[in-house]
């Protein structure tokens, strides 16, 4: 479970840690390659954490059984641009909570894994039982999300 919709990413694809050009190119499992595009931009969003995420589930081997998730549905954005993306309040974390609940219910065997602290908070304060925490990819965290992924396998 992510944090929150980023601009480039599940704000237009409706998925976490997904991307209008992942789509496109048909990288996601389950889902079949996108035939129209999302966005009106000249080239498809590519956000660079969805981008990080499915290469290193991928490479784990673990791509085609893991669902993505974010403890907030909203894209939160500062008010001046809806192409930016800014840490989400907690009351606005706090409105994934019954959603998230839910995806435990429908999956309880699954082994749920926050994606940095505000993940990792929400799901500790709804005591959801996590099997650890992770963190994010963005800004420099790549190989020690990977790695802490790795680990917790």
């Amino acid at each position: 479970m992510g944090e929150a919709p980023g601009y480039q990413g599940c704000r237009y694809s409706g998925i976490a840690f997904t991307s209008e050009r992942l789509l496109g190119e048909g990288a996601i499992p389950r889902i079949p390659a996108l035939k129209d595009r999302l966005s009106t931009r000249r080239l498809p969003f590519s956000e660079p954490s969805a981008t990080i995420v499915w290469k290193t589930l991928y490479r784990l081997g673990i791509a085609e059984r893991t669902i993505l998730w974010n403890a907030m549905q909203l894209h939160p954005h500062r008010p001046d641009s809806l192409w930016s993306n800014r840490t989400p309040t907690p009351d606005e974390i706090a409105l994934g909570a019954p959603a998230m609940r839910m995806l435990a219910e429908a999956f309880p065997e699954a082994r749920i894994v926050a994606v940095g602290k505000k993940a990792e908070g929400l799901l500790r304060e709804m005591g959801i039982p996590i099997t650890g925490a992770v963190r994010h990819p963005a800004n420099g965290g790549a190989t020690e999300f990977a790695a802490g992924l790795l680990a917790l396998m």
